[in-house]
């Protein structure tokens, strides 16, 4: 089957409005939602990003090295899922129940390139 990297985007400023009892619920849907795709053998692994831009690298010499990635942007890269599918299509489906979305965030869906064998 091939895997598919679910990269959630979002605001952090609407995620830092929210009441703490909101921020729970929130959390407990995420994790109801990692738990669906685990017990259904479709996660292969998935980590929150830490709440700053991290830094973006560039060039080759010099290397440029910023804060990221782009500051007239809102949205940034807030977390990922690594999931297995056996195509785009299932792969939409599956993010398609995925919290980020009711939370006004962002979804990217990329194959990954199979070109090492995995382990």
């Amino acid at each position: 089957m091939a895997q598919y990297l679910l990269l959630l985007y979002n605001d952090p400023s609407d995620w830092k409005k929210m009441s703490p009892e909101d921020m729970q619920k929130a959390i407990q849907k995420f994790s109801a939602w990692r738990e669906k795709i685990r017990s259904q053998n479709l996660l292969v692994g998935s980590h929150k990003l830490a709440d700053e831009p991290g830094k973006v690298m560039r060039g080759k010499s010099p290397v440029r090295v910023t804060d990221g990635p782009y500051s007239e942007t809102k949205e940034v890269l807030g977390g990922y899922f690594l999931i297995e599918a056996p195509n785009y299509k299932a792969a939409v489906d599956l993010a398609r129940d995925c919290p980020g979305l009711e939370y006004n965030g962002t979804i990217e869906v990329r194959e990954v390139d199979p070109m090492l064998p995995r382990k």
